[in-house]
């Protein structure tokens, strides 16, 4: 009988009722994050009734005032459809979507700043003067270096900045 006794135990606890699991990812995210989630499951029920959301646009365009009057079997079949697709199981297949791009948006995002750099880089070697460098006084000195027009000093502009020199 003592045998028995465990094997009752956890026939009660599934028993017991338990609230529904929100999703299949309990992760919390930020919210920026679930903004792109949203964006993910408004994007998702769009493209499920892309054909009412074309039909309404086609009767609305060229009305303004007129519109929810004469679009209105339009509107309501559009709505119809996005109602019925906006459920809780599709808010959940949204998350898994954003879930499974995000190895996709970190390379995006790996690329974005190897690109940077490289501009970057490139910036250094094209003139010549590492981003440091272009403020404070080695900064304010290169700006006040004679202007060079074709490789020589400016003759205007000569007399002016060899005086600067000296002070």
């Amino acid at each position: 009988m003592e045998a028995m006794a465990p094997s009752r135990a956890p026939e009660k606890e599934e028993e017991v009722p338990r609230l529904p699991m929100p999703s299949r990812n309990p992760m919390p995210l930020s919210s920026s994050q679930e903004a792109q989630v949203r964006e993910v499951y408004h994007a998702r029920v769009r493209g499920y009734c892309a054909a009412e959301i074309k039909a309404f646009a086609d009767c609305a365009l060229g009305r303004t005032f007129t519109a929810p009057f004469k679009c209105r079997p339009q509107n309501r079949v559009m709505n119809s459809c996005m109602i019925s697709h906006a459920s809780q199981e599709e808010q959940d297949a949204a998350r898994e979507e954003w879930f499974a791009n995000r190895l996709k948006r970190q390379v995006e995002r790996e690329r974005k700043e190897e690109r940077r750099k490289e501009q970057e880089r490139f910036h250094k070697e094209w003139w010549g003067l590492p981003v440091e460098e272009r403020e404070g006084e080695k900064g304010n000195e290169v700006l006040r270096n004679a202007e060079r027009v074709g490789g020589f000093p400016s003759r205007e502009r000569e007399g002016e900045l060899s005086k600067d020199r000296h002070r």
